[in-house]
């Protein structure tokens, strides 16, 4: 039945394939060929008459002859094709009409338990397979499904035109071969940033499904196997991808220069001479402390600490408070 999507029935197809081989012929002797009652074959043959994939003769014994198949066949299939493809999305729309109707009856379809480290590395593995335009992680220190450099699907997703937006957190550079293996994905194409400490594990595909731990897991969290969810559009994923975007504003970059050094971690650097009066003044910024309340403490005016954080984060090349805050961790400023 491999003409079926061209409207064709089993003994239509049949009937087609002996007239395109053997070429003109009659009723009956097409139904001896072809084991078939001479009155069942009649109608085949009027009904492929029909469908303009067969003409007859106006001579007695009427005979047959198949019409040229790139005439009869290839616009039919063009148009199942075509057919084809509006049920597909609109069976796609009917989809993900019932997903959306389920997600607001069942909280169960927003929201998938997964357990195991194996199970969670399947999962990830699979949206990023299917990501089509963008994903965004949150890389904290000591793995738990996947192993620092073990991640081949990122670059393979790279390499499709998916965007990949990685944040690490600074213990993360600790790890064995982190470096590295960051460097090999900012060569990529990966666009990553740093930041002192992340709260949580996060991966999220296409802004449409996110994956993050439900309770600790690895190796400083439970030692029983992770426990992960995977969300799909609610409130939820808009409040993670929220998330992800407020660290990632106040991230900083991270280069990899000619040589493959990666700047930007928490790599060694010589401490920058600091004012004792800015010393103090970023300490309490750092702390919490605002503006005023430093002003107060250091018999400053509001103006003059603005000025003097203003011109710290100039000096750090730090775009954010939070930035300097990083900055100033990486040269020794406090």
């Amino acid at each position: 039945m491999v003409l079926e999507i061209a409207g064709l029935s089993p003994d239509e197809e049949s009937v087609y394939a002996l007239l395109v081989t053997f070429g003109r012929a009659g009723a009956a002797d097409l139904a001896e060929r072809d084991g078939m009652p001479v009155e069942r074959m009649d109608r085949v043959l009027e009904s492929l008459t029909a469908k303009g994939l067969a003409s007859p003769t106006d001579g007695v014994p009427r005979l047959y002859q198949a019409a040229p198949p790139d005439v009869a066949l290839l616009p039919r299939l063009k148009r199942s094709a075509e057919a084809l493809d509006l049920a597909q999305h609109e069976a796609a729309r009917l989809i993900e009409s019932y997903r959306d109707t389920m997600r607001r009856r069942d909280a169960g379809q927003l929201l998938e338990v997964i357990t195991g480290a194996e199970a969670l590395r399947q999962h990830l593995r699979q949206i990023q397979t299917s990501v089509r335009e963008e994903m965004l992680w949150f890389c904290k220190a000591q793995y738990v499904a996947m192993p620092s450099g073990s991640n081949t699907e990122e670059f393979e997703a790279l390499a499709r035109g998916v965007r990949y937006r990685v944040l690490y957190e600074k213990a993360f550079f600790d790890d064995e071969g982190a470096v590295d293996n960051v460097v090999a994905g900012v060569r990529a194409g990966e666009v990553a940033r740093a930041v002192p400490q992340l709260p949580l594990r996060l991966a999220i595909a296409d802004r449409a499904v996110a994956v993050f731990p439900l309770v600790a897991g690895g190796p400083h969290g439970s030692p029983e196997e992770p426990t992960t969810a995977l969300v799909r559009d609610s409130n939820l994923l808009a409040a993670l991808i929220a998330l992800f975007e407020r660290y990632w504003e106040d991230a900083v970059p991270l280069d990899v220069d000619d040589s493959g050094e990666l700047s930007g971690t928490d790599g060694p650097a010589a401490p920058d001479a600091l004012a004792p009066t800015d010393r103090r003044l970023l300490s309490l910024l750092v702390a919490g402390v605002a503006d005023k309340a430093i002003a107060s403490q250091m018999q400053l005016s509001r103006r003059t600490v603005q000025r003097r954080i203003q011109g710290m984060m100039e000096r750090a090349n730090a775009a954010t408070r939070m930035q300097l805050a990083w900055q100033a961790a990486r040269r020794g400023w406090l």
